[in-house]
């Protein structure tokens, strides 16, 4: 028998226990196509499974473990109370809160979700509606829940869906628990219906409004009751899950109703205004930019879909000025280390993101810490040092958290501190970019770049494209010497081993990484430059010329295409 007979024989097996065990009629009528095709397709469906990693699993809704539909979702759920259980509870079961955004077959995901938890003796808090990831997360540690699990695909495409996991300190999973999460998914034998308990069964907690009115009374507590309010903003949660709780958060804060950009303010698993709903992306911000050059607004905020992302747009001497995650994270730390005290307080970003984070910290005389990307690492110096306050936390990727009672990006709270910011700037006759080029008067232009390259989706990354830089690093990117080489993949590094390189320049740094998702490469740049006689225009002017200069560098080590 050839491995390719093998490998259908076993494909077969695993696709009609899904297509006895899958309640979807839809994806039921896939599987079962796909089992009368017997093709290629049909084996790589049904011979592996998503990976879970990066807090869960997110991929394009279908048919098969390669895909997200309730049947895996009931394999995720299965392991994740397997895992809790694994580990003792003491006197009462354990319990996971779980929410949902606006996505196709978000909801039915998450009660089939608590189903599965029931039906192995976990209880389960299921808030009442969709609503932003946040809102989930906050709710997690405020119930002092075992784990948390957020239905989601954020900002992916709308054929997209994703399941996010947290644990019991309220931070998105980490090893070892994801691993051994992970190692206990067993798509080859779904769950079937007669193990789920029925969705009114008692371990079921139906969560109501009380608790979105918790999360948006911490949420609006974040802002001072002396600062001023006075600021109009246009506000889009492209097509997402923000608006309503976002609106009762300004609401309670004593902001004025910022106007809303209509065509996207409703949720819509379509996305119908945006191909892609990421708001990293300008483009996807027009609209709104639009509405407030009409409205003669101050300031465009947006969310992502599931309004853990902030996005800002400011005016500054009548020109619109798309800031970047680097800039918001700057500026957010400065105001909320400008109003409080204690050399205790943390601040923390990633190797990816701007030096000028710990300047200003440095200033403030306040604690800074480097982790890895993704806010499972930012949170977690905060959580493991008792001693200090993480007040502050950000990646470049418009994520930002504020404070210690939600352990992961937020959105919400951190637009109501940024419109604080925005208006009490105002009020002095200020814009949020003169505080912007202050902050480069007294610690030095800091401007970043992200570039990609795409990559054969058959190569090993790791093998065939890092090793060479680890090998042969260069001398010179550009004009800039390289005066040290840090390979994130050695234990030295004082960081989770990782596959990425850190390149420090005489004035800057360029960090090269793999994308965790795709077949691609991040190529982060920064540049920084000191300010004479305070003249911020001639430095920013120099640092971008600089920055074109380190791409032409990079780009004769090999072909890099620029992320727009």
């Amino acid at each position: 028998m050839t491995k390719k007979e093998v490998s259908l024989d076993e494909a077969l097996e695993v696709a009609n226990k899904w297509l006895i065990n899958d309640p979807d009629e839809t994806t039921k009528v896939e599987t079962g196509n796909l089992i009368s095709r017997g093709d290629i397709e049909f084996i790589q469906r049904f011979s592996n499974s998503l990976l879970f990693g990066t807090a869960g699993i997110r991929g394009a809704r279908g048919a098969g473990p390669m895909r997200m539909n309730r049947v895996m979702v009931r394999v995720v759920a299965n392991a994740i109370a397997k895992e809790l259980l694994s580990v003792e509870q003491g006197d009462e079961p354990p319990l996971v809160v779980v929410g949902y955004d606006a996505r196709y077959k978000s909801q039915i995901f998450a009660q089939d979700s608590v189903r599965v938890l029931a039906g192995l003796g976990v209880r389960s808090l299921i808030l009442p509606r969709p609503l932003p990831t946040p809102v989930l997360a906050y709710t997690t540690l405020a119930k002092k829940a075992k784990a948390g699990i957020m239905v989601t695909a954020s900002h992916n495409p709308a054929e997209d869906s994703g399941y996010k996991v947290y644990w019991e300190d309220g931070a998105q999973i980490v090893n070892p628990v994801d691993l051994k999460i992970a190692q206990r998914i067993d798509y080859k034998n779904p769950p079937t219906e007669e193990s789920l308990a029925d969705y009114e069964d008692v371990s079921i907690l139906k969560g109501g409004d009380e608790l979105i009115k918790e999360y948006v009374d911490f949420a609006s507590s974040f802002v001072s009751p002396e600062s001023k309010r006075e600021i109009n903003q246009i506000y889009t949660p492209l097509h997402g899950v923000g608006k309503e709780v976002f609106l009762e958060v300004f609401e309670k804060a004593g902001f004025k109703k910022p106007i809303l950009v209509k065509s996207q303010a409703e949720p819509d698993p379509e996305f119908p205004t945006v191909s892609f709903p990421n708001p990293e992306e300008e483009w996807v911000l027009d609209l709104a930019v639009d509405l407030a050059v009409e409205k003669n607004a101050d300031l465009v905020i947006a969310n992502d879909p599931d309004a853990d992302r902030l996005a800002v747009v400011v005016r500054h001497e009548d020109k619109w000025r798309c800031l970047n995650g680097n800039e918001i994270g700057a500026l957010l730390a400065e105001h909320i280390l400008s109003k409080g005290q204690g050399e205790e307080r943390l601040v923390v970003t990633t190797v990816v993101s701007s030096g000028l984070l710990s300047k200003i910290a440095d200033f403030h005389k306040v604690k800074y810490v480097e982790t890895l990307t993704g806010f499972k690492w930012i949170v977690r110096p905060g959580i493991e040092d008792e001693r200090l306050k993480f007040v502050f936390g950000y990646e470049e990727a418009l994520g930002f958290a504020l404070g210690d009672s939600v352990r992961d990006k937020d959105g919400i709270t951190s637009a109501l501190v940024f419109a604080e910011l925005a208006a009490e700037l105002k009020a002095e006759g200020k814009t949020v970019m003169d505080l912007l080029n202050q902050l480069w008067d007294q610690h030095g232009v800091h401007k970043t770049a992200l570039f990609t390259k795409r990559l054969d989706p058959e190569i090993d990354i790791s093998a065939d494209f890092m090793s060479p830089w680890r090998v042969s690093p260069p001398e010179q990117i550009g004009e800039f010497d390289v005066i040290e080489v840090v390979d994130l993949l050695i234990p030295e590094s004082n960081l989770p081993p990782t596959d990425a390189l850190v390149f420090n320049l005489s004035n800057g740094r360029i960090v090269i990484r793999p994308s965790g998702t795709e077949p691609m490469v991040k190529v982060y740049v920064e540049v920084i430059e000191s300010v004479i006689n305070g003249d911020v225009m001639s430095a920013e002017t120099s640092v971008d010329h600089k920055i074109e200069d380190l791409l032409h560098g990079v780009n004769s080590l090999f072909q890099v295409e620029k992320d727009l």
